[in-house]
């Protein structure tokens, strides 16, 4: 088994993930079994109950494993499920420990950072190349170096190295090389200072991802080899590029993975098989027509917190040979007065999922102006909620309908919280979460976009769902239930047959899109957007 660990310096937010997801990518090309796994150094046990403008979007794994937000890049570049062992946290390692120490299990020892934590550190690393059965794992370690907080796991991957033999364990750190304008100079030294920090740990990293804005200059790369103590092939420059999807190629123009492997003993020989990748990047940045969605959220101003359905939603664009042009929409910021102007320029309106009750009036008025504009509407999880209580507020006339989650008392309770969910007061880890099996209905819009497909496995996070006591009168007015559990007691998606396209669904279709293989409620959204 072979390990590589990717850390940070200097400053977050540098592209540490969609480093590890391109290595991931063109180390599966070359033909190996790559497993990816993120570490999240906070005391969360996990990522469910953070708030999105704390950390992005919460991506949900295929066994219903609330996690960081790079997974969900691991999956779409890698293209492998991955599990609740792909995502670590500070919490759930003093979770395991502290329980171990109640139980008994370390026999009146006393439990301390060395060797319990970085113990039960490395026994996730370790568990996850096993159920994995990979040739490689590629582990991100969260946050910067220097953080307080990551020191445990840096101390953990540290005596991995030592366990495992030097050409089983490779380090990338992924810096910043900072441009100055006024000396029209680029910079090593932050650089130069973050693989000392590493250094004096134990930690030698043996290649080093220079994120640059421009390419880096040869005097650049023999200093920060020299400085650093890395070859001089092995200083990878790491520069913006037009297409997220692009990183592997940029990358690997400086042999990113022949190195890598090289590095690990692996035959690097094998060359990278891009062909089909190459040709969906050159389709990507050669697309020229253009339709415009809006997503309207609460989290709009940070635009990570619906990456997932954002990054859907270009799948779905490019399948259909379109650029989409994303226009977000606080949700607040829709009324009665202002919807039609926010609106109109729009070709079709997808409403995400989100919690509670902020913004979701004007969720219900963009969904209201959907329905009756005939414009293509896609409602996520909480989208197909407020879809079900416009609906029922100006369809069916009751003027009462709502959530029990907004209202507890609600006089047409139209969405409620699920029955297995009302004895459970603990947050985390606690909703209908991950893959579900989904019953479609023959001669509905959506058997027809699943290819008449009568089951269908997705993944969910929700604890509230349409009320299927109102279903009849639902149906009688003109929104059907199209797909259901396999108990038929929560219903998976509604549509309307007479509109264009206005479906909504209870599951998160988002997080198993892929750029090479769009999923085919997205694919159809957009084709419908188009087609208007």
């Amino acid at each position: 088994m072979k390990y590589i660990f990717v850390t940070g310096g200097v400053v977050s937010g540098l592209g540490k993930g969609i480093t590890a997801a391109s290595l991931g990518r063109l180390l599966k090309s070359r033909g190996y079994k790559v497993a990816a796994q993120k570490i999240d150094p906070y005391l969360n046990v996990d990522s469910g109950t953070i708030n999105p403008y704390q950390h992005g979007e919460v991506f949900v794994t295929k066994d219903g494993a609330e996690t960081d937000l790079d997974l969900g890049h691991y999956e779409r570049f890698i293209d492998e499920d991955l599990c609740e062992y792909s995502h670590l946290t500070t919490g759930k390692i003093y979770w395991n420990v502290i329980n171990k120490e109640r139980n008994g299990e370390y026999l009146g020892k006393t439990v301390q950072i060395i060797p319990h934590i970085t113990e039960e550190i490395k026994k996730r690393i370790y568990y996850m190349s096993k159920i994995s059965d990979a040739d490689v794992v590629i582990t991100e370690i969260g946050g910067t170096t220097g953080d307080i907080e990551s020191q445990p796991f840096l101390e953990a991957i540290r005596q991995i190295s030592l366990e495992v033999g030097q050409k089983n364990c490779v380090f990338i750190h992924v810096a910043l090389v900072p441009y100055i304008e006024s000396s029209g100079e680029q910079k090593s030294k932050p650089i130069q200072h973050s693989v000392k920090e590493l250094r004096s740990i134990g930690i030698i990293p043996n290649v080093i991802v220079a994120r640059c804005t421009a390419p880096l200059s040869e005097n650049i790369k023999r200093k920060i080899s020299l400085f650093c103590n890395v070859k001089p092939d092995c200083v990878i420059e790491n520069t913006t590029v037009s297409s997220l999807y692009a990183a592997p190629l940029m990358l690997e123009k400086s042999n990113f993975s022949s190195i890598v492997c090289r590095e690990l003993g692996l035959d690097y020989s094998r060359q990278p098989d891009l062909k089909n990748w190459k040709t969906m990047v050159k389709k990507i940045e050669s697309l020229r027509d253009t339709v415009r969605v809006a997503i309207v959220g609460k989290y709009i101003n940070l635009h990570d917190a619906y990456l997932s359905v954002f990054e859907a939603l270009r799948h779905g664009g490019y399948e259909n040979s379109l650029k989409v042009d994303v226009k977000w929409i606080e949700a607040e910021s829709v009324t009665q007065s202002s919807a039609e102007e926010l609106l109109n320029d729009c070709d079709g309106i997808l409403v995400p999922g989100g919690f509670g009750d902020r913004g979701v009036e004007g969720k219900i008025l963009a969904t209201k102006f959907a329905r009756l504009n005939n414009v293509p509407f896609l409602g996520l999880c909480l989208g197909m909620q407020t879809a079900a209580i416009e609906f029922a507020r100006n369809v069916l006339y009751l003027p009462g309908a709502s959530s029990t989650e907004f209202d507890e008392e609600a006089e047409e309770p139209v969405v409620s919280l699920m029955v297995p969910q009302k004895a459970i007061n603990r947050k985390g880890g606690t909703m209908r979460l991950g893959d579900m099996e989904c019953k479609l209905i023959p001669d509905t819009l959506i058997y027809e976009i699943y290819k008449n497909t009568q089951t269908i496995s997705e993944r969910h996070r929700h604890r509230y769902s349409f009320n299927m006591k109102y279903r009849e009168m639902f149906e009688h007015k003109g929104m059907v239930v199209s797909s259901s559990s396999e108990d038929g007691l929560v219903a998976e998606s509604l549509e309307i047959p007479k509109h264009r396209f206005f479906i909504g669904v209870q599951y998160h279709p988002e997080f198993k899109s892929r750029p090479n293989r769009a999923h085919p409620l997205f694919r159809s959204f957009i084709e419908a957007c188009y087609n208007k």
